[in-house]
């Protein structure tokens, strides 16, 4: 037995039983660095198991609003409103119009403050005949109004639409034309 003095330290160890020991020693802290590794490896499975977990019961939770939305948008499909096909009507008919559109206002809500036609776009041989029309509601009722409007089919165009906030309703103006015989 040899006498192993390590800076003031005297220890009593056999040369061989030294690097048994070293090599234990060294076995030891592999596996304990092993360990380690495993369980952060492991850890960070249990993190993403985890998310994987949670992104399931989102999904599954989640799947029914989705059909939803899909079968509204399915809906949707049948709310797209058909276009008329684009018709004249006869001169003495124009004043139908008016009585129309009164119609089509009233159901959307909206007040008529001025429905006046440009007679000097009936006289002679024109194809069209201006009205101007003044309204008062809300913004939403308009695009209704708007929806109506389409179904007519001797509207020709709308040529022009003023939109101004007033203190308790909105002031829509707009200019209207029709198409005549």
């Amino acid at each position: 037995m040899k006498k192993l003095n390590i800076k003031g330290l005297n220890i009593n160890v056999d040369p061989k039983n030294f690097w048994y020991i070293v090599i234990y020693g060294g076995i030891l802290f592999l596996v304990a660095l092993v360990v380690i590794f495993f369980y952060k490896y492991n850890y960070s499975l249990i993190k993403e198991n985890q998310e994987l977990k949670y992104k399931i019961e989102e999904q599954r939770e989640l799947g029914p609003v989705y059909l939803n939305l899909l079968k509204s948008a399915d809906d949707k499909k049948i709310h797209i409103f058909a276009i008329p096909e684009k018709t004249a009507i006869p001169r003495s008919e124009a004043g139908k119009f008016q009585d129309d559109f009164r119609t089509i206002a009233g159901k959307a809500g909206l007040t008529i403050v001025s429905f006046s036609p440009e007679l000097g776009t009936i006289a002679g041989s024109s194809a069209s005949f201006l009205h101007n029309i003044s309204l008062k509601g809300e913004f939403a009722n308009f695009r209704k109004m708007l929806i109506g409007l389409g179904a007519i089919p001797y509207l020709d165009k709308i040529e022009e639409i003023d939109i101004q906030q007033q203190p308790y309703s909105m002031e829509l103006r707009m200019k209207v034309r029709i198409a005549i015989k």
